[in-house]
């Protein structure tokens, strides 16, 4: 066997003049399995030399080598990635930072068109009178048709100050220039705060990125001055972000000197646990957390620390169970990888990741924590709380489905499209919290939709198909043709008139969205309280002082949907009605 330094240097360096590939070990574990290292390694560039030199048509070296990392780390968890230097801005606008030069608005493509989806208050665009629904078709004399999110993107984006050509379209007004000049935009990590029903403050956070903690205490100290009953955090479809900011943000509420969460990894120097260090603005005031299943990370960080201290009762549904840590390590080239270093673990001691990534079955598909495996532990008060499957509420409300033909309409833009018709001939609205469609304005929405396309099979006809389908192969069909025709008839007479009976939750999405024309996202967040369950049941429970405390204790007194909630009942809920 080669000497260690031989070795070594092997190691630092290999480099191909076929593909001028380089690889650089900088570090290394002295470990048994060093040999092996240093020899695939040798396969693997090899393999590329041969390739490169030899394969029929030209290969693109980068793109080859990104998708031989991506396959590699594939095996591992989809949190672990490589983004190399061509993307290093678009992971630092999803991970780390939101600001970016642009004119502030969103888009979409349909029909290899480029439109407006949303436009931010305060910014070029708006400012610009651009609205939702206009289509883009150039920017700096650049045609748009045919290009992707990402092109558009690109275009629109640049150095804060330059000015931006854009050609937009309105319904079937001409085409119209307008100059526009780049600003630094800035997308909040709060995207909402306010007062609520019942003297309730409310803090909409919708991510951990840099300065999320600053956000969330500039809310609360505003909401403050208004001396509200109580608190409700709301981290519905929040995926997380930086585990330190949701350590500051916890903070806010608990006293100092307080373990929140700790980090258990391989690398013994990347075991930390995480303290609040500061006095809390909010120490005594009641405090309810809202979650959903696409709350993640550093969301059940926050919502986890502050159940397993018995700080804050956690309502809506099951949290999305990912416990796990990753950091950022810098590449050559202006590249990096970003690794799972290690799980995390709330102060109770349990970690709340739900599929197990290392024990993968042998097709490689993951599974999720077997039940058998799954611990039980308990609150500062003593309450039962579980690990391996994401974060339980104590208050569980059933996550509503939206009918086949809801999504539909969603899907097929039909209720976007209606919003951009609605403004188009509706100067104003009422005020956002109390504007409502009336009746004859939901008809002048169904009538609307005559002669748009929008068929659908709702799930009894996919059943009545799939009846057929078997009936036929097993050459019984015949016997069956009448009652069949005579169901399928009767399914399509109900199904004319899924509008109305649907209309409860058709209407209010059209007036979200709609509102949202007018006021923007703050708009879209205030039309939505008055059909909020889980914020409803927020301010409910904090005004009943008894039953928040019962909550808090544990003490198995307090009810929801008519029947006693301990923790491991919660948990058989949720997983019944997920």
């Amino acid at each position: 066997m080669m000497k260690m330094g031989t070795l070594l240097k092997k190691y630092k360096k290999l480099l191909i003049s076929g593909g001028m590939l380089m690889l650089a070990v900088v570090t290394w574990s002295f470990s048994d399995d060093l040999f092996e290292v240093s020899k695939n390694l040798e396969v693997f560039v090899s393999l590329y030399k041969e390739i490169n030199l030899n394969y029929v048509d030209d290969i693109n070296s980068a793109k080859m080598i990104k998708t031989g990392a991506d396959a590699m780390l594939e095996r591992l968890d989809p949190y672990t990635e490589f983004v190399p230097e061509s993307e290093i801005e678009d992971y630092k606008l999803h991970y780390v930072s939101t600001q970016y030069g642009g004119i502030g608005a969103s888009i979409f493509i349909r029909d290899n068109k480029v439109f407006i989806s949303s436009v931010f208050e305060g910014y070029p665009a708006q400012k610009a009178d651009i609205r939702p629904g206009d289509q883009l078709m150039q920017i700096n004399g650049v045609n748009l048709t045919g290009k992707d999110n990402d092109q558009v993107s690109q275009l629109l984006k640049g150095s804060k100050g330059a000015l931006v050509k854009l050609m937009v379209k309105r319904g079937e007004a001409a085409p119209a220039e307008k100059d526009i000049a780049r600003d630094e935009i800035k997308q909040p990590n709060v995207s909402y705060y306010g007062m609520v029903d019942g003297n309730m403050g409310y803090i909409k956070l919708d991510r951990f990125l840099e300065n999320s903690a600053q956000e969330v205490t500039d809310a609360l100290i505003a909401l403050k001055k208004n001396n509200p009953n109580g608190i409700i955090l709301d981290l519905r479809s929040n995926g997380g972000g930086i585990l330190q900011e949701s350590v500051k943000i916890i903070n806010l509420f608990v006293p100092k000197d307080v373990m929140v969460v700790s980090q258990k990894g391989k690398v013994k120097e990347k075991n930390f646990v995480y303290n609040t260090v500061n006095t809390p603005i909010a120490a005594d005031l009641p405090l309810t957390v809202l979650v959903n299943s696409h709350s993640a990370s550093a969301s059940e960080i926050v919502a986890g620390a502050l159940q397993d201290l018995d700080r804050a009762v956690i309502i809506g549904q099951r949290s999305y169970g990912k416990g796990l840590v990753q950091q950022a390590f810098p590449l050559q080239y202006n590249s990096l990888v970003k690794i799972t270093i290690a799980k995390y673990y709330v102060p109770s001691g349990r970690c709340i990741q739900e599929l197990d990534y290392t024990h993968r079955k042998d097709d490689g598909s993951v599974v999720k924590v077997a039940d058998s495996l799954i611990h039980e532990f308990k609150t500062k008060n003593g309450r039962s709380v579980f690990d391996g499957s994401g974060i339980y509420p104590d208050l569980f409300i059933k996550e509503d489905k939206y009918a086949t033909i809801t999504q539909v309409l969603i899907g097929k833009l039909l209720v976007f499209d209606y919003a951009t018709k609605y403004r188009d001939s509706h100067p104003k609205i009422a005020d956002a919290r109390s504007f409502k469609l009336t009746d004859a304005e939901y008809e002048d929405f169904v009538k609307y939709l005559s002669g748009k396309n929008y068929t659908y099979s709702t799930a009894s006809e996919k059943v009545l198909a799939q009846l057929k389908s078997e009936a036929t192969n097993e050459k019984e069909f015949n016997e069956i043709q009448a009652e069949y025709d005579i169901l399928k008839n009767k399914l399509l007479n109900s199904k004319k008139n899924d509008l109305q009976i649907h209309k409860d939750e058709i209407k209010p999405l059209l007036e979200n969205e709609i509102a949202s024309r007018y006021y923007f996202e703050k708009g879209r967040s205030e039309n939505s309280f008055k059909y909020d369950k889980e914020l409803a049941t927020a301010v409910k429970t904090m005004q009943d002082k008894a039953q928040l405390a019962a909550i808090l204790k544990g003490d198995g007194s307090y009810k929801i949907i008519g029947k006693p909630v301990l923790a491991m009942a919660g948990k058989k809920a949720a997983d019944k009605d997920e």
